[in-house]
């Protein structure tokens, strides 16, 4: 199975040239101002594409999908669409699993504090989840800005070093693209935009035997 990787289009998405695979992911930010127009716009563009399937979260600049009831957003969402929010999809015998929440202030959607609550909301991955889709990095892994700042999430690493996932998927730090591996766990940040919202980073593509 082919998975094709990408996050952070901040609705430059139709600028992104997409290889060919079994599995698109887009790991969150699919808007820039949060507005069910922007969602609407990409949630056609992504439910084109010709990938079997399709699986995305929302990130900290996508207030519509955080602002509205599930029922009001699965409206919207294609049939050939997987959106995942704090929830799973077992596709061909994988099991994939998906977040939205980013510790933050509140500024931003789907943020929490770095606090008891948020190492009780990672708890609920599920420790038989094959491939992690998160907006967040976890802390010091591809979550580095370019001032040198680590901005990942400390709970969300914790709760990875109790489980065995085979590939983590996320965004968030444009300045931190690309793929590393560490203790059998493939880390991906796809930020598809630099720093200054250019689209430089080509989608990233895994395989999974």
């Amino acid at each position: 199975m082919k998975l094709i990787c990408i996050s952070d289009t901040h609705n430059k998405h139709n600028q992104i040239p997409i290889p060919d695979g079994d599995v698109l992911i887009h790991a969150g930010d699919i808007t820039e101002g949060g507005t069910k127009r922007e969602v609407v716009d990409f949630l056609e563009w992504f439910s084109s594409q010709p990938h079997q399937h399709k699986i995305f979260i929302a990130g900290n600049h996508d207030f519509y999908l955080e602002k509205n009831e599930d029922k009001n957003i699965q409206e919207i969402v294609p049939q050939n669409v997987f959106y995942l929010k704090n929830n799973g999809v077992c596709i061909n015998n994988i099991k994939f699993w998906g977040s939205p929440i980013t510790p933050g202030d509140g500024t931003w959607a789907f943020n929490q504090k770095q606090t008891q609550n948020i190492s009780e909301h990672w708890e609920q991955i599920p420790e038989d989840t094959q491939v992690l889709i998160t907006h967040t990095p976890p802390y010091k892994v591809k979550d580095v800005l370019n001032n040198g700042k680590h901005v990942g999430c400390a709970a969300l690493l914790k709760a990875l070093q109790k489980r065995q996932i085979g590939f983590h998927i996320f965004g968030h730090v444009h300045d931190s693209y690309g793929i590393t591996s560490i203790s059998g766990t493939k880390f991906i940040n796809a930020s598809c935009l630099d720093n200054k919202d250019r689209y430089l980073h080509k989608p990233l593509s895994i395989e999974l035997k």
